[in-house]
């Protein structure tokens, strides 16, 4: 009988990661909503659903590496990667790589007045 490996690493569906990608944006919508924040002011910040499932790949990718923040260049290959492995996030993930500090733009706790 073949055991699976261990080690090998079970790749979701895209459109798993893009329903569980759509709850977190829910959930960054409610919470600002909560905070009494205008809708208007926010949801253009707010990152595409397509651009959280390369968010969470990439933190996933930092997780097995140890946790170690990449380097510029690191964060390049990875994020190719992530385009190689899910064609239809290419678009996204050039967006990003295209893109100044796109760690958690959304997020308001590391968003500066100066973005």
């Amino acid at each position: 009988m073949n055991r699976p490996d261990p080690t090998s690493r079970r790749r979701a569906s895209l459109e798993l990661l893009r329903a569980e990608a759509a709850d977190e944006l829910s959930v960054l919508i409610a919470e600002r909503l909560r905070a009494g924040e205008d809708p208007w002011d926010f949801m253009d910040d707010l990152p595409t659903v397509d651009e959280l499932v390369v968010f969470m790949l990439r933190a996933e990718n930092i997780l097995e590496a140890g946790g170690v923040k990449p380097t510029e260049a690191r964060h390049y290959r990875v994020l190719r990667q992530i385009a190689l492995d899910y064609p239809p996030l290419t678009r996204s993930v050039w967006r990003l790589l295209g893109s100044t500090n796109t760690s958690r733009l959304w997020d308001a706790t590391v968003r500066s007045d100066a973005n």
